[in-house]
């Protein structure tokens, strides 16, 4: 990631105590952010799945939600897209609500991988052959947990559930939905292998075309904000006032994404961000500032791991001029 360092360096360093600032600073950086980063045109879209090379590549929005119910954004943050790996996070804290979170643990993995979302090798080399809920074999596994006895019982759960996180109803964009079962036999081949291993909880077949379901939800950077202020604000959405799932539920998604929420560049992410967050490959980012709110970015424009190159470079930003960091401090006064 560049250095933003040069980009209007904060007179006053702000720390993650606290409170978002007043709405006027909140604007104020949104739209100084997307004036700067909106000019970097580095990265490509994805194109192994079909429908997402038809992305506009100039498209760029963002947007906050506190958690007092505030929501700010500027740019394209009506355009809607594919939630993508975007959705693990969100499914994961309906499975931890739904069997707990030591059970959740001990099917499903909470260690980072190291490797590609997509990694197979990852499942061999882990002797448990669980992995994270972030990457694509845990997610996949996530799902298969979901309750509900059949696909269908298990798609309403996830659609319903989702959507509350959002504070209106998702819907399935077809297309991206038939463009990647078309071209999803990779995960075909994890879900099967994992249930070669008995970790995976459902039908595989099954379990992958749900999974590709809960990826082709469309969404817009405002649902990202008011999704990842949910989780910020111990699973109460901020909007609607609907207590989605527990706080107990949010503090363990919480900490998963810190570990492995953009894959083998999470270290770097937490290094510049300091602050979980998550990414899809239609160009969504997802950053959680736990007591203060929810950011959400979409630019399709993605680095060779698969995120967004302006999503980083925002976050980044906003994480210091915001006072969202959660690694940032300030010495004690001397009494």
């Amino acid at each position: 990631m560049s250095d933003v360092a040069q980009h209007d360096n904060p007179q006053h360093v702000r720390v993650s105590t606290g409170e978002l600032p007043d709405a006027g600073v909140v604007v104020e950086r949104l739209t100084r952010a997307h004036e700067i980063f909106g000019a970097v045109n580095d990265g490509e879209v994805a194109d192994y799945i079909p429908a997402l090379a038809q992305a506009n590549p100039d498209d760029f929005a963002i947007a906050v939600a506190g958690v007092r119910g505030r929501v700010f954004g500027v740019g394209d943050v009506d355009r809607e897209f594919s939630i993508q790996s975007v959705s693990k996070p969100f499914v994961y804290a309906l499975v931890l609500d739904a069997i707990g979170t030591e059970a959740a643990r001990e099917k499903l993995g909470v260690n980072s991988t190291g490797f590609p979302f997509n990694s197979v090798i990852a499942v061999e080399l882990n002797t448990d052959r669980t992995m994270n809920p972030m990457v694509n074999a845990g997610a996949i596994a996530t799902t298969s947990l979901v309750p509900g006895s059949t696909a269908a019982a298990k798609w309403e759960h996830i659609q319903a559930g989702l959507s509350r996180f959002a504070g209106r109803a998702l819907q399935v964009d077809s297309s991206v939905y038939e463009s990647e079962s078309e071209t999803n036999l990779r995960n075909q081949g994890i879900a099967h292998l994992l249930d070669s291993y008995d970790r995976l909880y459902f039908d595989p077949d099954e379990a992958t075309d749900i999974y590709t379901r809960q990826c082709s939800l469309l969404v817009n950077a405002y649902d990202l904000a008011v999704m990842g202020a949910t989780l910020a604000d111990g699973g109460v959405n901020p909007v609607t006032g609907e207590h989605v799932v527990s706080a107990q539920s949010c503090t363990r998604v919480l900490a998963v994404l810190a570990t492995a929420g953009l894959y083998e560049k999470t270290g770097e992410w937490l290094f510049d961000v300091g602050l979980p967050g998550k990414s899809g490959v239609s160009g969504g980012i997802v950053t959680m500032a736990p007591g203060k709110g929810g950011l959400g970015t979409y630019s399709p424009r993605l680095d060779e791991a698969g995120n967004s190159v302006r999503g980083q470079l925002v976050n980044r930003y906003l994480s210091e001029h915001l006072g969202l960091n959660l690694f940032a401090s300030q010495a004690a006064p001397v009494s």
